[in-house]
This record gives C-alpha cells, structure tokens and sequence, in this order.
C-alpha cells in the first residue's frame, strides 16, 4: 500500500511510473489527497472539541468542589453541545479513514526503473537463457499422456473426487512429486531458510496484509461460514506472521521456507493451455519469503534469483528468465523475474517460478516495521519466490526426461525418489 505522504510529495512521478502499468493514477490520487486532506482537518478539530470538552470538565469538577452549583450547571450545559460535536466528528473522521484505506488498497505498487513498459506476457523482457533443450524421439508425448501410459496422475479420479484441476497423484508419480518436494526445502535450508509449516486458511487481515484483498479477479476460495479464505500461495501465512511486529536491526534479514497445497479457483481459464498439470486449481508449492532492511532488498532479489537458478541447473532443465514488464507485473510487486521452462513435448514455455521484490508495499499494509541502527522506526522490505511450483515442474521432467525406455529421474532426485527411471 502507498504512504500519503510519499503520494503528496512524488504525485507526478508517481503517475508516470504507474503509467507503465497501463493504469491512470491522476483521479484516484486526486481523491486520495482530498480524503486525507478531511481527515487531517477533522482531525484537528476533533483534537480541538476533545481538549475543551477536557477543559470543561475540569472546571466543572473545581465548581462543584467550590460549592458554585449554578455555574457548574451552566457549564455543564455547554458540554453536552461538545459532546454531540465530537460524535459527529469521530462519525466523519471514521467513514473518511475507511474510504481513503479503500482507495489505497486499490493502488498498485509503484514499478522499479527497470521494468519495461508493456501491456501484456508478449512485452516482457528476456535477460537470461540456460540449458539445452533436449532432442527428443519420433513419438514424444506431452506429460499428460505419459502421466495415463506409466499410471502416474488420474486426472479423471480427481474430477470425480473433486473436480477438474485437482488431480491425483499416485505410485512413482506421488513419489517423485514428494522428492520433489523434499529436495527444494533441503536446497533453502543450506541456503539459510528457516523451515516452517503453515495453516492452509488464513482470516480477512491477512489476505488484505499482503494484497491478495480486496480480492479483483475472483480467484480465492472462501470459506464463508468462518469467513476464512484457502491460501493461494504460503507467501500469505508466512509474511502474516510478522504482521503489527516491530523488529530490531539485528532481527533481520529473516528467511522463511514452506511447502504447502495451494489453492486457486483460476476463474476464466479455459483451452488446450490449462491442460493437464498446466493449470491447476490445487498444486503444491515450495515459498522462499524475506524480510530484509531497504537498503538490502534488490541484493536480496538477485540472491533468490540466483539460488533459483541453481536448482534448476541441478535439475537440468533447459529455461529462461524474463523481467515482467508494467502491464503483466502482479499487482503488490515492484519487480518480478519469471523463470519458465521449456516443454519439448508440448514446444511451449511454461512458468514455474516468479520471484519479486515488494519493497515497502506488503509492510505498510502489514505495519513491518523495524528499529535502524539510529533508532528510527522504519518499514521492512518484503520479498518471495518459488522454489518451485511443483506442477509445470513435475510437467517438464516427465516431457524432457523421457525416452523410448521410459522416463528418466535427474540424478540430484534419484536419492529422493530411491528410482532412476520410471518405466
């Protein structure tokens, strides 16, 4: 969430850089800036009517103790108009609050420098390409026809179970999932993450915390009884925990890890694109979340981009890494790197991880703030990625990995999944 003040003194710079996210800032800073400017004299008059009420009743008390009866009564007459007054100003200060939060909470945050402008996927820029894609054999199959020929995933078990988008995992294709798994936590771990285990329902404040609320395109699920949503990534939980907390300089940087289920309704995902393991509306997930001083985040940033680079080297899997440009940059991020794969069999990238940098987005919204080494209470940075999203992972190691024998395991795996080959 943006800080008024940051609005008041960078307006016009602000509305250039949101520009990039093809979104037009001038109406609702407008109404941000009158908003505040209510508030702030409501306010003031509200402090105004609060100290004479306050001063009033001390010289009512000191008139009933003098035995001035008659004068304390006329006194106390003036009282109750300050009274009413003061309702009707704590009325107005409330109702301006509520809707100047809402009009910040439906601001995206301000692009770094360096994202491109753009409106969509096809605008964002590639920095980085890496591994070989893989010479497959006359009759390679996409993995949804390797998951039904080795028994791997039912699809069509999940639909009755469920429904479309819950698949079930089953044999090898379980295991190899659960290495997965096991092996990317192992990777945070050595890189200094602290492992946690999460609830998959979080309350309102915490999907509105790290920007998931209000919540525009329908994609969470609610659990209305109990007015609880699922989680759509550990990202939620995660940074929640920390959420009203004030951290001390030697708190930081803070690193967190989790492997949760996921869970997104992905409304309006229809076509060949969403097939198979390419769109889910549960999948499982490896987080990486850092909290960091503000002058450490984008060193963070590219340190996560690296360590994601690694396993993906480990897995030798051929990919690239693009900087999302304004108008595909999700909507609480300054900056995202996405790492996508390359599907030989379905001759397709797909995205398997996005790692970003919140700067002071999520922690104003989430009141993160810190002691500096001078004392001053300041907001963290956020930060998260995934290592990795295990589904298109899953996807390309069974399309890259396969041969007329059967489907290969990486090697980094085989002591994960106890097999070297699925066949």
């Amino acid at each position: 969430m943006l800080i008024v003040a940051q609005i008041r003194e960078n307006k016009e710079k602000f509305i250039a850089a949101l520009a990039k996210r093809n979104f037009d800032a001038s109406a609702i800073f407008e109404e941000v800036l009158q908003l505040d400017e209510t508030r702030r004299s409501t306010q003031t008059q509200l402090d105004k009517v609060l100290a004479e009420s306050n001063r009033l009743s001390k010289e009512i008390g000191m008139l009933f103790k003098s035995g001035e009866h008659q004068k304390a009564n006329k006194v106390k007459e003036q009282t109750a108009g300050l009274k009413e007054e003061s309702k009707q100003l704590t009325d107005l200060l409330q109702s301006t609050q509520e809707a100047l939060q809402e009009r910040l909470y439906n601001i995206p945050n301000i692009p770094h420098e360096s994202v491109p402008a753009g409106k969509s996927e096809e605008d964002n820029e590639c920095i980085f390409t890496a591994g070989e894609v893989p010479q497959l054999h006359e009759g390679k199959l996409p993995h949804w026809e390797l998951a039904k020929k080795y028994d791997l995933i039912d699809f069509e078990l999940g639909n009755k179970v469920t429904g479309a988008g819950f698949p079930i995992y089953k044999g090898k294709g379980a295991r190899l999932q659960r290495a997965l798994i096991t092996y990317f936590l192992d990777k945070n771990i050595e890189a200094g993450y602290t492992e946690y285990q999460v609830p998959l329902v979080v309350n309102e404040a915490s999907g509105y915390g790290t920007g998931q609320l209000p919540d525009k395109e329908g994609q969470m699920y609610h659990v209305q009884n109990d007015d609880l949503y699922l989680i759509p990534t550990s990202e939620v939980p995660l940074t929640n925990m920390f959420r009203g907390d004030l951290l001390t300089d030697k708190d930081l940087p803070i690193q967190c890890t989790a492997f949760t289920p996921c869970f997104r309704r992905e409304a309006g995902s229809y076509g060949a694109h969403v097939r198979g393991l390419n769109r889910l509306h549960q999948f499982d997930k490896v987080e990486l979340v850092n909290l960091v001083k503000p002058s450490e985040s984008y060193a963070v940033l590219d340190q996560m981009v690296e360590h994601v680079k690694d396993i993906l080297k480990e897995l030798k899997l051929p990919y690239r890494i693009l900087r999302l440009c304004g108008g595909d940059l999700g909507f609480t991020s300054a900056l995202t790197y996405d790492f996508e794969l390359f599907s030989t069999a379905q001759d397709r990238w797909l995205e398997i991880s996005s790692v970003s940098n919140f700067e002071d987005f999520q922690a104003n919204r989430l009141k993160v703030r810190y002691k500096n080494s001078q004392g001053e209470k300041e907001l963290v940075h956020t930060l998260n990625g995934s290592s990795l999203a295990l589904p298109r992972v899953l996807a390309g190691l069974l399309e890259n990995y396969q041969t007329p024998e059967g489907i290969k395991i990486p090697e980094v795996l085989v002591p994960y999944t106890g097999f070297d080959i699925i066949d």
